[in-house]
Parts: C-alpha cells; structure tokens; sequence
C-alpha cells in the first residue's frame, strides 16, 4: 500500500529527529606541551612510572578512572601547531607540509642542512573537522590557542571562538584566572548550557594555553611544588604547579557536564599537543619524535566506554578526524586525503589495530630543535629514525625497549632496508618537504644544535588578549 506524502514526510521528519538526538556531544581537552609521564594516573598499567610522583591531577585521574586510557597514544607532532593543523585535517603534518612551529634555520645559520620552509596558515580548501560536525547539525567552539592562522577558527568551520589566538594570548591572564584556563572553561560551560536548551548536539575543542607561561602559575601551587620538589628548577616547579590548576579547570567542565544530565552522551578526551620531558622514561622531548616527543597521555570518557579500561593499540591524533565523524554521523564523505583510522572500535573493547590508508605511522621532523633533523616510522612493534645529516638509521623494538636504548639495526638490517624504503615511499607519496644540503656549512666550524630556534612562537597571535568571545 502507498504510503501518502504527508506521513511519509512526517515520518521522516520523525527519524531525523531520533537520529539527531542520538548525536554524542564531544568536548576534546588538549593541553600544551604535556609528557605522557605528567599526570598523577598512570598511562601504563604495568609501568608505575608513567604517571608523576609529585604532580597532583585529581580531576583528570577521575576521569581515567571513569573512561579509557590508551597507553600507546601519539601526538601528530613534537611541536605545538603542526599537529593542530593535523587534528583540524585528519592529515599528517608531513602531508600538510607544516612540520615546525617557529620559524626554520637558514643558510646563515651554518648548519650542515637546511630546513623547509613551512606552511604558515591553514588553507581555505581544508575541510576541517569544525566543518563537517557542522554539516551533521552540531554546535561548534573552539576556545584558547588556535595558532594556524587562517582568520582564525570563526572562518574553518567554528560558530563560537575566542579568534586567531597565538601564544602570546595566555600571558596577560594571571590569577585567578592563569593562562585563561577558567575563562576558557566559563565560555564552555555557556556553550554546552544553550546547547542543552536548543536540543542541538556539540563539539567544543579547548586548546589550552597550559602549561605555557609556568610563572603565571597560581602562587599558592608555586609554593606547593617548590616544597615537593626540592631543588626544582623554577620551570619545572611552574609548570607543576600549573598543571594542578589545568587540572581544576578540567574539574569545573566535568561538574558541569554533570550537573547538565549529559555525561552518558558526552565524550570526553583529554590529550596533549606533544610530548615533553619525561625525567628520563622516554627518550627525547619536545623538537624531536623520539618516544618522549610524540607519546602522549589520552583519557577519553563517553558512551560504551567501560570504566578503568585500557588500550594498547597504537593511535594518533588525526584519528579523531574519522572517528568524530562516524560517531557523529555526518554524511558528507571525508576527503581523500585523511590518513587517520577510526578509533571507535577501542571504545567497544574491540582490541585490534586500528584501520588507516597505510599500516605504518610516520613522524617527520626535518628541522634542527634539541636534534638533527630526522623522522620515524612504526610498524607494529618496531620502529625506525632516521637522521638526515648522515643518512644513519636506528631500529627499535618498542615492545621491549619503550626508551629507545638498544638499536638492533645491525641485527636485523633487511627489516631496516624495508623500513626505510617505506618511509621515503611515504614521504614522496605526501608530497613532504624535505631538508636540503646548505652550501654555506663550514664543518670546521659547526654550530651546535642547541642554538636552534625553539618551537614555540607559532603563529602571530591576533586573538584577544583578554579572552574576549568571537561569534560567527
């Protein structure tokens, strides 16, 4: 029997609208410059390690208690803007020929190779993930450091932000309100509120400005952390005492979810923008993609997640991308390019490697920062790096050395030869830029990699100063 126009359209109607309420909010929690090693739950249940010994994060241990931790999480990069220009894409950083934050070394500079140079803004053509949940009827913010330039998020994809912010953003805000971690999270707070009121799904991204600016610290946690760590240096201390105030921020979002009646439909995420110092349990830091550059925590709570769980399987930060979208369920077909894999499976406690374009993962870092300019690629458990200046590759087996100290390269040189040819395969394929011989280097007169510039200026930041909130 035909089923009449109007009832069919009213079913219809009908169905959307059940769909439409099914969508899962999403508040993604990305702090700055963060070791896997610096908060007080641990990101291994085998490794006590790998949480701090004097670091208190209360808010965020709830949260691990409360969801899943991914002991094997990587950072698209080791520096702040090419893996937010990543989460943005669902591309790598090599494929977005934007692999460094600062400013790369010249001729001048003397060094045996120069750097590419580097993508400064964020193209008009990306579809970013802003713009795709919007597509899907979801509410979109993005609130702290945007750092990619572009016009800011109100132009990729973004209804509420607070402009094109940079770093220099977060030093005017002192206590109580450090780094704008609180009036970052009053702006959420109004977001999910009228989201709640309008029946309409969100995604807020907090890109903290945190742990940047450790002196801008909440006094009271300088106190604290000087007298736990006797004999801190000022920066360690500070930045100590800052995660403990990220960490109530983070404490007032997840209240508030609570306090809404939201917290079963909501995801939340909390992860870093990159590595940092882990006092000696992963090799490496920030500027380079040794293990301590790119492994990262990540906690995510929501939906099907069982509490206290954990995955081992190796993920990266432009999963998100695909995985938002098929949690979501946005319609639009993501483009071609995205090179990240769903993750949604891992939720399930479905524990089997995640599925992307390519089987292997790869770091690029072609700049001099704390390192020789150099990349990497995992396949299963191993992995490679290899250093531009001399063309030498290192092998590592991850599963036994999580600190990178046993190179099995000249053990096993066919499966280096194999990875090695994968890695350039890839790199050629994405078009990377690459680092060139400098006809200027005098190696009689090297300078030394720690004069290079650091990561962290970025882009120009444009957003205001005091917080202010920019609607689309």
């Amino acid at each position: 029997m035909k089923v009449p126009a109007v009832i069919a359209t009213l079913l219809t109607l009908i169905s959307i609208h059940g769909i439409a309420q099914e969508q899962p909010n999403f508040i993604f929690l990305l702090s700055d410059d963060q070791s896997w090693t610096g908060l007080s739950c641990q990101m291994h249940p085998e490794m006590p390690e790998s949480k701090s010994s004097f670091i208190e994060t209360p808010n965020i241990a709830r949260l691990a208690s409360e969801g899943m931790r991914f002991s094997a999480a990587y950072s698209p990069a080791s520096v702040c803007s090419p893996t937010r220009i990543s989460l943005q894409t669902g591309k790598s950083p090599a494929q977005c020929q934007w692999t460094k934050a600062a400013p790369p070394m010249t001729e001048s500079d003397g060094f045996k190779l120069i750097a590419p140079q580097n993508r400064r803004h964020i193209q008009t053509d990306e579809t970013t993930i802003g713009e795709l949940l919007q597509s899907a009827g979801y509410t979109t913010a993005h609130f702290g450091k945007w750092h990619i330039g572009g016009g800011g998020p109100a132009d990729h994809g973004y209804d509420e932000c607070d402009g094109e912010t940079g770093n220099n953003d977060a030093a005017p805000h002192l206590p109580p309100n450090p780094v704008d971690i609180f009036g970052m999270g009053e702006r959420a707070m109004a977001v999910m509120s009228e989201s709640k009121k309008t029946k309409k799904p969100f995604f807020i991204q907090m890109s903290y400005h945190a742990l940047h600016y450790p002196q801008n610290a909440p006094p009271e946690l300088i106190k604290k952390y000087t007298e736990l760590i006797p004999g801190g240096r000022e920066k360690e201390i500070g930045r100590s005492a800052m995660s403990e105030a990220l960490d109530q921020g983070v404490g007032l979002l997840l209240e508030k979810i609570k306090a809404l009646g939201i917290a079963e439909n909501t995801y939340v995420i909390y992860m870093s923008d990159n590595g940092s110092s882990n006092r000696g349990m992963l090799r490496g830091g920030k500027g380079g993609v040794w293990e301590g550059g790119v492994r990262v925590p990540l906690i995510i709570r929501g939906p099907g997640i069982a509490a206290n769980s954990w995955s081992h399987q190796r993920v990266v930060g432009y999963d998100f991308y695909p995985t938002f979208c098929e949690l979501a369920g946005v319609q639009k077909p993501l483009p071609k390019t995205t090179e990240g894999g769903s993750i949604s499976h891992l939720f399930r406690g479905e524990e089997k490697p995640v599925t992307r374009p390519r089987k292997e993962l790869v770091f690029h870092f072609p700049h001099y920062q704390g390192d020789t300019p150099h990349s990497t690629l995992l396949l299963d458990n191993l992995k490679i790096a290899h250093f531009y200046e001399d063309q030498k590759t290192y092998l590592f087996d991850l599963d036994k050395d999580i600190q990178e100290s046993n190179d099995l390269a000249s053990e096993q040189p066919e499966i280096v030869s194999d990875m090695r040819n994968r890695l350039f395969a890839y790199l050629k394929e994405v078009d990377a830029q690459m680092p060139v011989k400098n006809p200027s280097y005098d190696p009689a007169n090297p300078p030394s990699v720690g004069r290079t510039k650091g990561g962290g200026k970025g882009a120009k930041g444009k957003g205001k100063g005091k917080g202010g909130k920019q609607k689309r």
